[in-house]
């Protein structure tokens, strides 16, 4: 466990000034904005507990919320993403699997399962935030559309730091 901690820790010293600094600057057509560091919130062991995983996903919106000055909606919907996530992982694999105390991937999840889980993910994760952030329907074609450019667009950049990242941990 203090393995993963540290590579946690590592993980969120790097996206959360990563996103701020970088992702959050490369907006595509003024509407698709990559929201990668939620992948640590993807990363997270599924056998953790509710409460920690909730508070990481707070921390962890709350770094971004603090970065990009943000107030607050980052914090909330990382919250509950982060809640969400064991009910979304269980749809796609079966709960009679063991995966005590390892985190999702494709190597343990199977390929297709676990791109349903990003992709699902994300796309949480970016309804959440643009209906905060509009916090009206008021333009609902820009908001559908925001909310599924940026889905696409993130899980690409979730998939290519994933796919880094298993291969930096196989070597």
């Amino acid at each position: 466990m203090t393995k993963f901690a540290i590579r946690y820790l590592i993980a969120f010293l790097l996206l959360i000034p990563a996103q701020a600094i970088i992702f959050n600057h490369l907006i595509l057509f003024d509407v698709a904005v990559p929201v990668v560091f939620i992948y640590l919130i993807i990363m997270l062991p599924i056998t953790l507990g509710t409460n920690i995983s909730t508070t990481l996903g707070f921390l962890a919106g709350l770094g971004v919320d603090i970065f990009c000055d943000t107030p607050g909606v980052n914090a909330l919907s990382c919250t509950l993403l982060a809640f969400a996530r064991k009910p979304i992982f269980h749809l796609y694999v079966s709960t009679d699997d063991d995966l005590a105390g390892r985190s999702p991937s494709s190597r343990n999840m199977g390929h297709a399962a676990y791109m349903k889980f990003m992709v699902t993910m994300a796309l949480i994760y970016c309804a959440l935030v643009f209906t905060i952030e509009a916090f009206q329907f008021f333009n609902f074609r820009l908001l559908v559309l925001r909310i599924a450019a940026s889905t696409v667009y993130t899980f690409i950049l979730l998939y290519a730091l994933d796919c880094f990242t298993l291969r930096n941990r196989a070597s």
